[in-house]
């Protein structure tokens, strides 16, 4: 509602600083939608104070948290106790190569420019803290991207359920997908659930292509 909290949030806010907008509503839908827009989710550089940061282009559920200097701090997760075993939707992504190099990720000490994007739809279910992960009680897990130990683990000792789907090459167009849940529990009650899209799953280190385009449209939860 016009009055009440963001159930999606973006790095808008973040990027609108150095004149940037990553993620606004296309009228390329999936066939066969009832909606007239999806989410477009570009990757982009964007200049602030006259220095260049890669931000990704991104939709999640939580809340953008400000700036820390040229860095983004970001909220992630909302109140949930839903164990779905799936997260179902459709994407289309067109995959760029890698032309903006911030940090390296220890996972891919090889990852270098000219290397193929990838982009990335997980879902996660836990019962994180905001005492123990930084946030606040409605997004709980704070992630810092000046500071990799904040990075989001979607294997941690919180995370109840989980799934992803990584994007290793550009779709043929709009397509269905289907992520299924694997839960590590039957006893544990969920508290909060996290849902990211983005067309460059590096973008926490700045590293990413400006050529990475991904739309999502129709997203739903299965039971």
């Amino acid at each position: 509602l016009e009055s009440g909290t963001p159930f999606w949030a973006t790095g808008n806010d973040g990027a609108k600083v150095a004149g940037a907008i990553l993620t606004e509503p296309t009228e390329d839908v999936r066939p066969g939608s009832a909606g007239k827009s999806a989410a477009a989710l570009q990757s982009k550089k964007a200049a602030l104070m006259g220095i260049g940061k890669f931000a990704a282009g991104n939709i999640f559920l939580g809340r953008f948290g400000g700036l820390k200097g040229i860095n983004g701090l970001v909220f992630f997760g909302r109140p949930s106790t839903a164990r779905p075993v799936a997260l179902r939707g459709w994407v289309k992504y067109n995959q760029g190569v890698i032309d903006e190099l911030g940090t390296v990720p220890t996972s891919r000490p090889d990852l270098k420019k000219g290397d193929p994007d990838e982009g990335q739809i997980f879902i996660a279910v836990g019962d994180w803290t905001a005492d123990e992960y930084g946030g606040d009680a409605d997004s709980p897990v704070s992630v810092d991207t000046s500071d990799e130990s904040t990075f989001f683990n979607i294997k941690g000792k919180n995370v109840i359920g989980a799934g992803e789907l990584i994007f290793t090459e550009s779709t043929d167009g709009w397509i269905e997908f289907t992520i299924p849940m694997d839960y590590t529990t039957t006893s544990r009650v969920p508290t909060h659930m996290i849902i990211v899209c983005t067309g460059s799953r590096f973008g926490d280190y700045f590293t990413g292509s400006t050529g990475s385009l991904m739309l999502v449209d129709d997203l739903e939860l299965v039971y």
